[in-house]
């Protein structure tokens, strides 16, 4: 008979303001990843950017309470040439981390290129690779939606950190490089 390993649950968010994506893995304690759930929540039915950010709290939350994740990754907010498009992705991601941060969860924060390397082997991935490697390594048929592929891009990340970082013996925040 097979032993039981302990698991534990990543929400990955990718924050958009026009759509954020959300992946949900399971990590056991031999490193194993199983895919639980993935989305991206659309904003654009809203009339307007504050109802967005509304949506994408109530979103968040219901995932939340539904999924129960223990640990949570979010990718960090790049600079965008439109300063406008920059400021409300910002908005976005602090809408993101408020819904986290209100259920009492730590938030670990990753950059894209960061993502990329975890998953693809270079920073440089396109989305598309992105979008291919988390195919693979989740078993999951077909393509996936861009944001919700990004968002659990970023939950794998965070696992494969996390298990660096007890391999090591260093806590999470120092695993992944001096920041």
């Amino acid at each position: 008979m097979k032993p039981v390993l302990a698991t534990t649950r990543i929400l990955g968010i990718d924050p958009g303001s026009q759509r954020t994506g959300v992946g949900i893995i399971d990590v056991d304690t031999a490193g194993g990843i199983r895919h639980v759930h993935h989305c991206a929540l659309n904003l654009l039915a809203a009339d307007s950017f504050p109802q967005r950010l509304r949506l994408l709290l109530d979103g968040l939350r219901e995932l939340i309470e539904l999924h129960a994740p223990q640990e949570v990754a979010i990718e960090k907010v790049f600079m965008a040439r439109n300063p406008d498009s920059a400021l409300k992705l910002g908005q976005a991601r602090g809408a993101a981390m408020s819904a986290v941060v209100l259920r009492d969860l730590a938030i670990h924060e990753y950059a894209a290129k960061e993502i990329k390397l975890a998953v693809v082997g270079t920073g440089g991935a396109q989305k598309e690779q992105v979008q291919h490697m988390i195919g693979l390594m989740l078993n999951l048929p077909g393509k996936i939606q861009a944001d919700a592929a990004d968002a659990l891009a970023v939950a794998v990340t965070h696992a494969h950190v996390r298990a660096t970082a007890r391999r090591i013996g260093v806590d999470v925040r120092q695993a992944w490089g001096r920041k």
